[in-house]
């Protein structure tokens, strides 16, 4: 399968099973979206269930790869995000359902995938927990507020203005200084909130 093709059929079933969940996901309009036949399409997957399969794999490889370019030696919280946030906007430019399809795969309960979603969930737990905030300098941070309050209001401010800008820009290439720059801005307001006087 020539990349192009694989990339359409990947964001057509991606999109078609976040919008409808993997029962009621048609190859019909997978077929339709990513612009083959569905003879082609079968010729790749088996059955629906192994289209889905692959998916899981697919983007449960993509989460890996990005834990895999971020510098875990980084003990700054705020540089931390600020690569995870680059990484994830690259990915999320190629396959834009990725990251709805993984939030999808949390309430889906279909009997023929359950079990491999079960499986393969638990993997990306640990991977986040064992992976997620390791080397983070917390003494950086104030000691007067909830530290799991305070990563949260930094997550949710910075995923907002991700999606902010996801629109606006056609490819990573194009992130330009401004885009930066402005969520270092952002990232002062937050540290001077959390971060103790004499860090920030």
């Amino acid at each position: 399968m020539d990349f192009e093709k694989q990339e359409r059929i990947i964001n057509a079933a991606l999109k078609e099973f976040v919008r409808n969940g993997y029962d009621k996901a048609s190859t019909n309009e997978i077929v339709k979206e990513s612009e083959i036949s569905k003879g082609s399409l079968f010729n790749y997957f088996n059955s629906k269930k192994e289209l889905y399969l692959f998916l899981l794999a697919y983007v449960t490889e993509m989460i890996k790869k990005i834990y895999d370019e971020v510098d875990w030696n980084e003990p700054d919280f705020f540089e931390r995000i600020r690569q995870l946030g680059l990484i994830k906007f690259k990915i999320y430019k190629k396959f834009p359902h990725a990251f709805n399809f993984l939030k999808a795969i949390a309430n889906e309960d279909a009997a023929e995938v359950k079990y491999e979603i079960k499986k393969v969930g638990k993997n990306l737990i640990a991977c986040y927990l064992e992976t997620g905030y390791q080397n983070i300098d917390w003494t950086k941070f104030r000691e007067d507020i909830d530290r799991e309050k305070m990563t949260n209001i930094i997550n949710w401010t910075m995923l907002s203005f991700s999606e902010m800008y996801m629109d606006k820009v056609d490819s990573i290439e194009n992130v330009g200084t401004e885009v930066l720059r402005e969520s270092d801005e952002y990232f002062d307001i937050l540290k001077k909130c959390f971060y103790k006087k004499e860090e920030q």
